[in-house]
Protein backbone atom coordinates (compact mmCIF):
# COMPACT_ATOMS: atom_id res chain seq x y z
CA UNK A 1 0.00 0.00 0.00
CA UNK A 2 1.29 3.31 -1.01
CA UNK A 3 1.58 6.25 1.93
CA UNK A 4 2.41 8.89 -0.96
CA UNK A 5 0.94 9.99 -3.76
CA UNK A 6 2.95 11.06 -7.21
CA UNK A 7 1.83 14.61 -6.79
CA UNK A 8 2.51 14.45 -3.26
CA UNK A 9 6.31 12.61 -4.26
CA UNK A 10 6.84 15.50 -6.85
CA UNK A 11 6.48 18.10 -4.12
CA UNK A 12 9.13 16.72 -1.83
CA UNK A 13 11.50 15.67 -4.61
CA UNK A 14 10.97 20.11 -5.65
CA UNK A 15 11.90 20.92 -2.28
CA UNK A 16 14.74 18.27 -1.80
CA UNK A 17 16.01 17.18 -4.83
CA UNK A 18 15.38 20.14 -7.41
CA UNK A 19 17.93 19.29 -9.50
CA UNK A 20 16.21 15.46 -10.61
CA UNK A 21 15.44 14.50 -14.11
CA UNK A 22 12.20 13.10 -14.96
CA UNK A 23 8.36 13.24 -14.51
CA UNK A 24 6.58 11.08 -12.08
CA UNK A 25 4.08 9.32 -14.24
CA UNK A 26 2.24 7.32 -11.83
CA UNK A 27 3.08 5.00 -8.35
CA UNK A 28 1.58 1.87 -7.14
CA UNK A 29 2.18 -1.05 -4.50
CA UNK A 30 6.12 -1.57 -4.73
CA UNK A 31 6.18 0.22 -8.49
CA UNK A 32 6.87 3.62 -10.06
CA UNK A 33 6.63 5.04 -13.89
CA UNK A 34 8.81 8.09 -14.80
CA UNK A 35 9.55 9.30 -18.02
CA UNK A 36 12.17 11.77 -19.77
CA UNK A 37 11.46 14.32 -22.28
CA UNK A 38 14.85 13.67 -24.21
CA UNK A 39 17.00 16.46 -25.02
CA UNK A 40 20.04 17.92 -26.47
CA UNK A 41 21.96 17.35 -23.66
CA UNK A 42 20.79 13.78 -22.84
CA UNK A 43 22.37 12.54 -26.23
CA UNK A 44 25.44 11.27 -27.23
CA UNK A 45 27.08 10.79 -30.77
CA UNK A 46 24.68 8.83 -33.47
CA UNK A 47 21.42 10.32 -31.98
CA UNK A 48 21.18 7.97 -29.05
CA UNK A 49 20.02 8.32 -25.16
CA UNK A 50 23.44 8.65 -23.18
CA UNK A 51 23.86 6.15 -20.35
CA UNK A 52 24.29 8.38 -17.90
CA UNK A 53 20.61 9.88 -18.37
CA UNK A 54 19.31 6.06 -18.73
CA UNK A 55 21.13 5.41 -15.49
CA UNK A 56 20.38 8.94 -13.49
CA UNK A 57 16.21 8.35 -14.76
CA UNK A 58 16.55 4.35 -13.37
CA UNK A 59 17.46 5.75 -9.83
CA UNK A 60 15.39 8.28 -9.45
CA UNK A 61 12.16 5.94 -10.41
CA UNK A 62 13.65 3.54 -7.70
CA UNK A 63 13.49 6.29 -5.39
CA UNK A 64 10.19 7.75 -6.08
CA UNK A 65 9.08 3.89 -5.74
CA UNK A 66 10.45 3.80 -2.63
CA UNK A 67 9.21 6.73 -1.30
CA UNK A 68 5.75 5.68 -2.16
CA UNK A 69 6.04 2.75 0.16
CA UNK A 70 8.10 4.65 3.36
CA UNK A 71 6.98 8.12 2.85
CA UNK A 72 8.84 11.28 2.68
CA UNK A 73 12.87 10.38 3.23
CA UNK A 74 15.39 12.77 2.29
CA UNK A 75 18.37 10.34 3.20
CA UNK A 76 17.41 7.17 1.42
CA UNK A 77 20.37 7.18 -0.63
CA UNK A 78 21.49 4.75 -3.47
CA UNK A 79 24.11 1.88 -2.31
CA UNK A 80 24.97 0.02 -5.77
CA UNK A 81 23.23 0.40 -8.88
CA UNK A 82 24.37 -2.15 -12.10
CA UNK A 83 22.85 -0.91 -15.56
CA UNK A 84 23.37 -3.62 -18.28
CA UNK A 85 22.44 -1.51 -21.68
CA UNK A 86 20.62 -4.00 -24.35
CA UNK A 87 20.22 -1.96 -26.80
CA UNK A 88 20.03 1.96 -28.50
CA UNK A 89 17.70 4.23 -27.04
CA UNK A 90 16.29 6.66 -29.36
CA UNK A 91 17.03 10.14 -29.04
CA UNK A 92 14.20 10.86 -30.29
CA UNK A 93 11.47 9.84 -28.26
CA UNK A 94 11.02 10.23 -24.89
CA UNK A 95 12.68 7.61 -22.37
CA UNK A 96 10.36 5.27 -20.04
CA UNK A 97 11.34 4.05 -16.88
CA UNK A 98 9.23 1.47 -14.95
CA UNK A 99 10.72 0.67 -11.68
CA UNK A 100 9.69 -2.84 -8.98
CA UNK A 101 10.76 -2.69 -5.66
CA UNK A 102 12.32 -6.55 -5.16
CA UNK A 103 12.67 -6.37 -1.39
CA UNK A 104 11.94 -3.27 1.00
CA UNK A 105 13.47 -4.02 4.06
CA UNK A 106 14.32 -1.95 7.24
CA UNK A 107 17.33 -0.73 6.30
CA UNK A 108 17.68 -1.62 2.22
CA UNK A 109 15.40 -2.07 -0.61
CA UNK A 110 16.25 -3.53 -3.04
CA UNK A 111 14.91 -2.96 -6.82
CA UNK A 112 14.81 -3.60 -10.70
CA UNK A 113 14.12 -1.31 -13.41
CA UNK A 114 13.50 -1.53 -16.71
CA UNK A 115 14.03 1.41 -19.23
CA UNK A 116 12.13 1.21 -22.59
CA UNK A 117 11.67 3.80 -25.66
CA UNK A 118 8.80 5.34 -26.07
CA UNK A 119 6.38 3.03 -28.20
CA UNK A 120 8.57 0.10 -28.51
CA UNK A 121 7.98 -3.29 -26.72
CA UNK A 122 11.50 -4.37 -25.71
CA UNK A 123 13.73 -2.75 -22.59
CA UNK A 124 17.00 -0.69 -24.03
CA UNK A 125 18.71 -1.48 -20.46
CA UNK A 126 17.84 -2.94 -17.03
CA UNK A 127 19.10 -1.61 -13.85
CA UNK A 128 19.07 -3.37 -10.54
CA UNK A 129 19.92 -1.19 -7.70
CA UNK A 130 20.22 -0.80 -3.85
CA UNK A 131 19.25 1.49 -1.75
CA UNK A 132 20.13 2.01 2.18
CA UNK A 133 17.30 3.53 4.35
CA UNK A 134 17.85 5.36 7.69
CA UNK A 135 16.14 3.84 10.69
CA UNK A 136 12.30 3.87 10.55
CA UNK A 137 9.67 2.39 13.44
CA UNK A 138 8.54 0.20 11.56
CA UNK A 139 9.23 -3.57 11.62
CA UNK A 140 11.22 -5.81 8.84
CA UNK A 141 8.75 -7.90 7.41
Amino acid sequence: MTVMTAAAIEEFLDEVFPHRQGTIEGVGDMRATMSLAIEDEHLRPGACVSGPSMMGLADVCLYVAILAQIGPEAMAVTTDLNCHFLRRARGDRDLIANARIVKLGRRLAVGEVELFTAGDDEPVAIVTATYAIPDRDEEDD
